[in-house]
């Protein structure tokens, strides 16, 4: 079989989607590039918004002709597909395997059907498994956990994914050391909410440690860089600030989603926390770790956000001064309770507000980033970049760099560079070590022909 893997979503699905392309090739398929190429496509979707879910519409209507033509095999796995709105997509588009995030281990065994296979189940072994690191990545995602007991009014991720269940910490320091292993520098730990991790149901799981003792375990690992996502700040603590700032591996970046500045637009979305508690943990992230790369969700035009309210997640802004954020106009889900009991604003409104958000934290994530000028920042590089003779990555703050390659330094690594031009949405620079050692410089440097827009706005 050769077999195409097509992802959308959040970091879990990309975890999700390496665990099931193990599955794949351990079943003997060759992955490969292309759907021409493929007799097995799997999609691999989001339900968090709508347009996601018009992505796999797209696709699964090229399938589907595509089907007409020669033997073609079509799978859709991941959150839609746990969704009776997902289930109507796959029949519409005739796909052969359905698999909801709880059913992944199934894919030998609907493969093996000679039938249609839907398998919608949340199963416990899911957590057990250990996929193989990934081959020739500096970087790795790590699940700590699966689905949220919260019930945000907007969210559809309780009905997909089911109430959190925390992974055992020696399966969690198993796969780590599997990761090291292979050569793996940064690990991203992952859950719906990594804050509550070891407390299923509002109650502490016996054995388990908390999340800020867990960041603090793996931080003994030998790993050298950890990053985590996403949190709740319901569920956050001071305990997990002073872990990172106790732990050198923890990165200087913290994502705390808010969704919106206003208190009574929180309520309306069940967050469970006000505006005075985040900021709270605001002043508790900067008081253990004064250097961290502030980074938030924003969700623009919630049903009943007056102007009054807008303004006040405007104002929020140049309270923290965000150094970057995710924003979002409100995408109405089926099956959520905002969806069933809210008007939705006109989408002009939705627009107009979105972009003047836009506007406010693209003149904070320049001056965040101009403040880096200068300076010397640890690299991690993945590889090429879009524009020859350049190496592309991020740093300790989750920051995107560019630089040109140096004599010594002609692929992935951990580096020293010193940023020599700042954007609101990338630095640019210059390596000046490896391990200790100066590096000899490519010259013709030219930033500003590599100029990116901003990837964190989402229609």
């Amino acid at each position: 079989m050769k077999a195409h893997l097509i992802t959308y979503g959040c970091q879990m699905n990309e975890y999700d989607s390496h665990l099931v392309q193990s599955q794949l090739v351990s079943l003997g398929a060759d992955m490969v590039d292309s759907i021409d190429a493929a007799d097995f496509v799997l999609i691999n979707t989001c339900a968090v918004r709508g347009k996601p879910v018009d992505k796999v519409r797209s696709v699964l209507g090229q399938l589907r002709k595509e089907k007409a033509l020669r033997p073609l095999v079509i799978g859709m796995m991941g959150c839609l597909a746990q969704l009776e709105e997902g289930q109507q997509i796959a029949r519409k588009f005739e796909v052969d395997v359905l698999l909801g995030p709880g059913s992944l281990l199934d894919i030998g065994k609907a493969l093996e059907s000679n039938q249609r296979f839907w398998g919608l189940n949340f199963k416990d072994e899911l957590h057990d498994h250990i996929p193989p690191p990934p081959t020739g990545k500096l970087q790795a995602h790590l699940t700590i956990m699966r689905g949220c007991d919260h019930h945000c009014t907007y969210c559809i991720v309780p009905t997909t994914r089911g109430p959190q269940v925390s992974r055992h910490p020696d399966l969690i320091l198993r796969e780590l050391d599997s990761l090291l292993g292979a050569g793996v520098k940064e690990v991203t730990l992952l859950g719906q909410n990594v804050n509550a991790y070891g407390f299923d149901a509002g109650a502490k799981l016996a054995g388990y440690p908390s999340f800020a003792e867990l960041l603090r375990m793996v931080g003994a690992s030998g790993i050298q860089r950890i990053k985590f996502t996403t949190s709740h700040p319901m569920n956050f603590t001071e305990d997990v600030a002073a872990a990172m700032g106790e732990t050198p591996a923890v990165c200087e970046f913290v994502h705390l989603p808010v969704q919106s500045g206003s208190d009574r637009v929180l309520r309306r979305m069940a967050r469970e926390y006000n505006r005075e508690k985040y900021l709270t943990h605001i002043a508790q992230i900067r008081k253990h770790m004064p250097e961290a790369v502030l980074a938030t969700d924003i969700i623009v035009g919630f049903p009943g956000e007056t102007k009054e309210d807008f303004q006040e997640t405007l104002s929020l802004y140049d309270e923290v001064g965000y150094d970057s954020a995710y924003m979002f106009i409100y995408s109405p889900r089926p099956g959520t309770p905002s969806y069933q009991h809210f008007q939705d604003l006109p989408r002009e409104v939705k627009t107009e507000r979105l972009q003047r958000l836009i506007a406010v934290q693209k003149d904070w994530s320049a001056k965040k980033n101009a403040r880096f000028q200068g300076s010397v920042q640890e690299v991690l590089l993945r590889g090429d970049a879009y524009s020859e003779g350049h190496l592309e990555g991020h740093t300790r703050g989750n920051h995107p760099i560019v630089v040109p390659k140096a004599l010594g330094a002609v692929g992935a690594g951990l580096y020293q560079a010193r940023v020599t031009a700042t954007t609101p949405h990338m630095l640019y620079g210059e390596l000046v070590g490896v391990d200790g050692q100066t590096l000899p410089m490519v010259p013709n440097f030219l930033p500003e022909a590599a100029a990116l827009s901003s990837p964190l706005t989402m229609l």
